[in-house]
């Protein structure tokens, strides 16, 4: 018996003691989900307010292009927002909401995926002290790294959410109201739970597709997938990645490059991560055999 099965059996226990530790496990992450929810309920308003700090600089971005009389293309928005062109100030926006709870269920669904977002490394790190007992040494070491990597990625994409994606979409539905045009009037006056909504989906959809060499390096681990497959497969994975922003980003070109343009970029990030675990497990296999 090699020395890593000696580990794996020392770390077995009964069914009852499993049991009683996830009962514990899942008693931690539950705290960890209600302290983070009661908390992000009491700086709900605050909270709100950040996440309304990029329709403040699309309604800036629109308010300069009105006073300058220019008109901003898209790449040239796109270079502003990336920090490429100076940025304006930002100008005061207003919201409303048309039923009386309305904006108090919008704190609490607010707090709720706050709080899911406070607790998930509490609750990653719970999931996986309880299945590390039935890993090899070699496999915690090597699952370690993407305990770490997930929350990175998954805040580089609602990075590009707030900073680029969400003032770019609030600039181009502010530009289509119609003002100065005699009695008619058409203005954007957005629910707050509606721009809620928006916004958390972006941050989500974002958020999960940046996980994307997480999920090919766990399936290169495991074998399911090798380097020269998803060489192979390129191609199709840009024509999946390019239908995928398609459908999750709002429907202009500039939304869908933002998130089609880092997924290729990830996918082969993905190639040279999957590479490097199969060179590292021929490594290993050539150690033992010898």
């Amino acid at each position: 018996m090699s020395y890593d099965d000696t580990e794996i059996e020392s770390s077995r226990a009964p069914l009852m003691d499993h049991l009683v530790e996830l009962r514990q496990r899942l008693i931690i992450s539950i705290a960890a989900l209600i302290l983070g929810f009661l908390a992000c309920f009491f700086f709900a308003q605050d909270i709100y307010i950040f996440l309304l700090h990029p329709f403040e600089v699309g309604s800036g971005l629109l308010a300069e292009q009105k006073l300058k009389g220019v008109t901003h293309g898209p790449f040239d928005l796109l270079l502003t927002l990336v920090g490429l062109k100076p940025m304006p100030e930002t100008a005061a926006v207003k919201m409303v909401f048309t039923a009386p709870l309305e904006f108090f269920f919008t704190k609490v669904k607010l707090a709720g995926f706050g709080g899911l977002v406070v607790a998930f490394p509490v609750i990653a790190w719970q999931l996986y002290r309880f299945v590390a007992p039935g890993l090899y040494k070699r496999e915690r070491n090597a699952f370690l790294p993407f305990l770490l990597a997930s929350p990175v990625l998954f805040l580089m994409g609602a990075a590009l959410v707030y900073y680029v994606m969400l003032p770019f979409v609030m600039w181009f539905s502010l530009s289509q109201q119609i003002v100065d045009a005699g009695k008619v009037s058409v203005e954007l006056l957005p629910k707050v739970s509606e721009y809620l909504t928006l916004a958390t989906t972006l941050l989500l959809a974002f958020g999960l597709c940046f996980q994307l060499p997480v999920v090919l390096s766990l399936l290169g681990m495991a074998g399911i997938l090798s380097s020269d497959t998803l060489k192979s497969g390129r191609r199709y994975a840009i024509v999946g990645v390019c239908a995928l922003a398609a459908v999750v980003t709002p429907p202009d070109p500039i939304s869908m490059i933002s998130l089609a343009v880092p997924l290729v970029l990830l996918y082969e990030v993905s190639i040279w991560c999957v590479k490097l675990i199969e060179l590292r497990r021929s490594k290993d296999e050539a150690a033992e055999a010898a």
